[in-house]
């Protein structure tokens, strides 16, 4: 299974990017993804921004992956 997860652009230099992950950052690259800019939401997967997409989506994303984990929990 491929997970990708949204994270929202707080730098860029050149084709790399640093990325904010429910406050988490990570160097990510943008070979995949040259136009995203500081600011834009990206889709990241294995190291690579690989989609752009709204804000209101990538929000609702890292939601459900906070209810997950709450069930990942339970289930201990």
């Amino acid at each position: 299974m491929c997970l990708a997860v949204p994270g929202k652009i707080v730098d860029k230099q050149d084709m790399l990017a640093t990325v904010d992950i429910s406050g988490v950052t990570r160097k990510v690259s943008l070979m995949l993804l040259p136009e995203a800019q500081a600011g834009d939401f990206v889709l990241i997967h294995a190291g690579f921004a690989i989609q752009r997409l709204d804000e209101a989506e990538a929000k609702k994303t890292l939601e459900l992956f906070k209810e997950l984990e709450k069930y990942a929990e339970l289930d201990a």
